[in-house]
């Protein structure tokens, strides 16, 4: 290591010696060239009026203070293969400043130089100086630039976005792409030259250019863009069946970090319609700092995101409990690595079993409950009802009722909006579950509440990891039928919505998110297909299977008398649970509880009884999952 650091000094310092010697070169030929254009470019007339005896007598004083001053504003420490308009602006002052001080010298030594000198001094001083660090920079460039076969490519978005990826494609030693045309929507920019690329018209011109062009690649460069505005954009780029590429977001240009590594291939995340949900920060950080927090299936896909940003929030405590202990030990792991200072404590057990819900109670003494254990398969559980209702409700209601005992602050469940006017017997179980929260809340102090938000992109068990999965085996990809259409939202997502509904909990609300427009899974599925590279039902084939046990068409947020109320957040709402009999729950319950610990064959029809909105899809057959 301390020859490496040797070398780099040598070369540096014959760097600097090589660059102090040129700017003495053009620190003289500045100054003769303000006198020759004083005497408009006649040398023998310049000769005979003595001026350049006098500027030769003060020229040793000049060039070292010159000297003097580029080295005090870093002329010699900056990195010219990146310069910009900073390191323009120190030249232009450096220049200033020598000029100054070579007519201060000249007052000095009493040598008389033209009035018009430094001005123009000061004016070649600068061009001759900019054009050598600018001159080393292009050599640099060229030099240290593989020579390879760039892929031509369309970039769209002509501003600030733009200027800074169509900089870095430029100046990289790992880009691979060559900027050939510029997409804005802008009128006024259309037609005018970013950097030497012509901006070619707005996205109404990318099919026809990409031909033109014979485009490879089109990266996306337009992070203040709303998220209907760029599925729109992608839609349009998917029938070229160029490669779609992406900034992954505004803040890393407010922030500089932008590089040729950070610019990925488009997701299907990018593709949902409407803006990611925002979150107050400040208020979940004040909300959850200092508290013990305990997060139910806490190794599961939302149980374990729940517990990365709980644990940025600086609790007192916070406790994982979960069943699966493989992924309990791998979050544990995380958040050791990630947060040293956070006093985590890592809990085996299920939700189904009262004594040990208890005791973790009795020993914690939770202040914030996220109860996010619970079996959410739909046609799995559509073959073991009697477990959907051991493990959801009746968990739910073990850790509701320790909640409720051991004087916990706020309850936040995990619902689906699977649990509006169920077909399948998950979604039932998740309405009962909010029936019970709504019921113990009733005679708590502590606030119970339940977020109910549609299917989680990327979560176990959903369908962006199964098309992934026969994308890459070849296909086929399989959808159940070519109308149904579902909300999504991802991981990061849902999780904002659960901690922000901790903050505005009074209790007794069920918050639900705007989700945008829902998404047919067909779409889904050929878009993932075209994001691959490939062409559907060319490449890889799309067959229908059927709607599976359990399964409808489309899903709803809302009962038609569930009202909806506005919150801070513009993107979450508010809707009050529907009433119902207290004491019929109640004998329900118990009636539910001796049918399911006997395994009974009519549970479905228990649950009918007690989730009125509940209509099975039909008997369940067997299919092929």
């Amino acid at each position: 290591m301390a020859k490496i650091k040797d070398r780099f000094d040598k070369v540096l310092g014959i760097r600097i010696i090589v660059l102090v010697c040129i700017d003495i070169l053009v620190i003289n030929c500045a100054a003769l060239g303000a006198l020759l254009t004083r005497f408009e470019f006649n040398f023998a007339t310049l000769q005979e009026s003595q001026f350049v005896q006098a500027y030769l007598s003060v020229a040793p004083y000049y060039t070292v203070a010159a000297i003097v001053i580029f080295t005090l504003l870093r002329l010699y420490r900056s990195l010219w293969e990146f310069a910009g308009i900073d390191e323009l602006l120190h030249i232009a002052g450096a220049s200033a400043l020598s000029a100054a001080a070579g007519f201060g010298l000249t007052l000095l030594l009493q040598v008389y130089l033209p009035r018009s000198m430094p001005l123009l001094n000061a004016i070649y001083l600068f061009l001759g100086t900019a054009f050598v660090r600018y001159a080393y920079r292009m050599l640099r460039s060229r030099r240290s630039r593989p020579v390879r076969e760039r892929r031509p490519t369309m970039l769209i978005g002509g501003g600030a976005g733009g200027a800074l990826v169509l900089r870095e494609l430029q100046r990289s030693e790992h880009s691979q792409n060559r900027v050939v045309c510029i997409i804005d929507d802008d009128p006024q920019k259309q037609g005018s030259y970013l950097m030497g690329v012509r901006i070619v018209g707005g996205r109404d011109c990318i099919e026809r250019c990409a031909a033109k062009y014979g485009i490879q690649d089109i990266i996306l460069a337009i992070p203040t863009a709303s998220a209907k505005n760029r599925r729109e954009i992608v839609s349009i780029c998917q029938k070229t069946k160029c490669r779609i590429r992406t900034l992954p977001g505004l803040y890393q240009l407010a922030s500089g970090q932008v590089s040729v590594q950070q610019i990925r291939n488009v997701s299907v995340e990018d593709l949902l319609g409407r803006d990611k949900v925002q979150v107050d920060l400040s208020e979940i950080g004040g909300y959850f700092a200092g508290k013990t927090v305990l997060v139910t299936g806490g190794g599961g896909s939302i149980g374990s995101e729940l517990c990365r940003q709980i644990a940025r929030q600086k609790p007192k405590k916070l406790i994982i409990f979960d069943i699966y202990e493989n992924n309990a030990y791998d979050i544990q792991q995380e958040l050791l690595h990630d947060h040293p200072e956070l006093d985590l404590e890592v809990c085996i057990g299920s939700v189904r079993d009262e004594a040990r819900v208890d005791m973790l109670f009795r020993q914690y003494h939770p202040e914030i409950v996220c109860h996010a254990a619970a079996h959410k398969h739909v046609p799995l559980m559509e073959y073991s009802p009697n477990e959907a209702i051991k493990n959801n409700v009746f968990g739910t209601y073990n850790v509701a009722c320790a909640a409720d005992r051991y004087h916990a602050e706020t309850f936040v469940m995990i619902s689906s909006d699977k649990a509006v006017n169920p077909t399948n017997i998950m979604g039932a179980s998740k309405r009962i579950c909010e029936m019970i929260i709504q019921v113990i809340g009733r005679h708590s102090k502590t606030k119970f509440t339940a977020v109910r938000f549609g299917n989680v992109l990327g979560s176990n068990g959903s369908v962006i990891p199964l098309f992934r999965k026969q994308i890459e085996h070849g296909g086929p990809v399989t959808v159940t039928h070519p109308d149904v259409i579902r909300y999504f939202m991802t991981i990061s997502e849902a999780v904002s919505l659960v901690l922000q509904a901790c903050v505005y909990a009074k209790g007794g609300e069920v918050f639900v998110l705007d989700m945008g427009e829902p998404v047919r899974i067909v779409d889904l599925a050929r878009n993932m297909i075209r994001l691959s590279g490939l062409e559907p039902n060319v490449d890889i084939q799309i067959s229908y299977i059927g709607l599976r046990p359990g399964e409808k068409l489309f899903e709803e947020l809302l009962m038609q008398d569930e009202g909806l109320d506005k919150t801070p957040n513009e993107l979450i709402f508010i809707g009050h649970f529907n009433d119902f009999d207290e004491d019929r729950l109640m004998d329900a319950l118990r009636e539910l509880k001796l049918a399911c610990e006997n395994n009974d064959e009519n549970i479905r029809q228990l649950v009918q009884s007690l989730v009125r909105t509940y209509h099975p899809a039909g008997d369940v057959q067997p299919v092929a999952i």
